[in-house]
């Protein structure tokens, strides 16, 4: 018995429809077969790609900058880093870095302050002020949030001040969040597939029915 992982792209469309752009199933989520996964979706023809939402997963991080490495997303001083890194897991993963428990709430509100801001000069300045704020008595927390938050902030320069409402669902992954807990809660009757076909043929099920029902439902994203 092993172990697999189930990729899953999820795209809005220009009309503003959530769309299941592809699903994989792969021994791991090493970069090469995250981007093999990309790769596949370009060829079979994805294109016009505005931004890209995950977390901080390395092989994908990898994937995504050497198949979508032309598109000008986030830079920073240390790095050019592409696409917008989900908000929510940042809020959880500062919180490793606060040395005292009463320190906690003040640094979420902190974050919660940046990643609402109405712009991204805003939001800089903020970011400035914490880091400056939490290096005496946080030093390893202040250089985690200056070298990781801007990451996070991608969603303020690629979608416009007047889109308010699509900066909010597209700051995290919670909506493919929801989509994986659907698929796992689906495959968890089966316990054990004999093959990893068998894995994709009923994630894919469970996708397509997912996509059918986003199809027939009321857009994602007003344009």
């Amino acid at each position: 018995m092993r172990g697999a992982a189930v990729l899953i792209a999820v795209g809005i469309s220009p009309e503003g429809k959530r769309q299941i752009l592809g699903v994989s199933v792969a021994l791991s989520e090493h970069e090469t077969h995250w981007r093999e996964f990309l790769r596949s979706l370009v060829e079979r023809g994805l294109s016009g790609v505005r931004l890209i939402v995950s977390d901080d997963h390395e092989g994908l991080k990898a994937a995504r900058q050497a198949v979508f490495g032309s598109l000008p997303w986030h830079q920073s001083q240390r790095s050019c880093e592409q696409g917008q890194r989900c908000q929510f897991h940042l809020q959880k993963n500062a919180q490793a870095y606060v040395p005292k428990q009463e320190m906690k709430a003040q640094v979420a509100a902190d974050l919660r302050a940046i990643f609402t801001a109405s712009d991204r000069s805003t939001a800089e300045a903020l970011l400035r002020a914490a880091v400056a704020r939490y290096q005496a008595s946080a030093p390893k927390l202040s250089a985690w949030m200056e070298t990781n938050v801007p990451e996070g902030l991608t969603v303020l320069s690629a979608i416009g001040q007047a889109y308010e409402s699509h900066r909010r669902r597209l700051r995290t992954t919670n909506g493919l969040e929801r989509v994986n807990k659907e698929v796992k809660r689906r495959t968890r009757v089966a316990t054990l597939f004999p093959s990893e076909a068998s894995c994709l043929r009923l994630v894919a099920a469970v996708l397509m029915e997912i996509s059918d029902e986003w199809e027939a439902g009321k857009a994602y994203l007003t344009f």
